[in-house]
């Protein structure tokens, strides 16, 4: 399957939909830190209801530890407003990071221009609007590389 990393997410109830997000498509998440709140916060355990232990979880203390845990080798596609590709060209395929910035602004320069960093890419939006909410991004991306593998495994 893929991984799905979030760098240095803010909000709870998006890193709990990211779980659910997780459980049932079969991603693994990971998490760089800091983190904006704590893994028992209330509203990241509603908001993940009953998944958390479906989902394949992990923490990391930095970026380089997250692209070492998902594959060494891995193509990183890093999702940005500030990209002209859009996110449906690239042809996806298993073992690929699709990574994520916080909320408040998105992934910082330093890690755009990472050099583990495959392409930028971004997802279509109207003009003279900030960004999508995290969660929502997140499984708009993993659908659409999953959708590429034929759904394999899902029912």
């Amino acid at each position: 399957m893929f991984d799905l990393v979030f760098y240095q997410p803010c909000i709870p109830t998006n890193t709990g939909n990211a779980i659910r997000l997780a459980a049932v498509t079969g991603v693994r998440l990971h998490l760089i830190e800091p983190l904006g709140f704590e893994l028992t916060d209330t509203k990241l355990r509603r908001s993940g209801l009953d998944y958390h232990d479906l989902a394949d979880l992990q923490v990391h203390p930095g970026l380089d530890a997250a692209f070492a845990a998902a594959a060494p080798t891995a193509r990183v596609f890093a999702f940005t407003t500030h990209a002209d590709t859009l996110f449906t060209e690239p042809a996806y395929q298993p073992g690929d990071i699709l990574l994520f910035g916080p909320e408040p602004h998105g992934l910082p320069t330093s890690v755009k221009t990472h050099p583990r960093i495959t392409q930028l890419v971004r997802i279509p939006m109207l003009p003279a609007r900030r960004s999508l909410n995290l969660a929502n991004a997140a499984a708009i991306a993993v659908y659409e590389a999953w959708r590429q593998q034929g759904f394999a495994q899902g029912k």
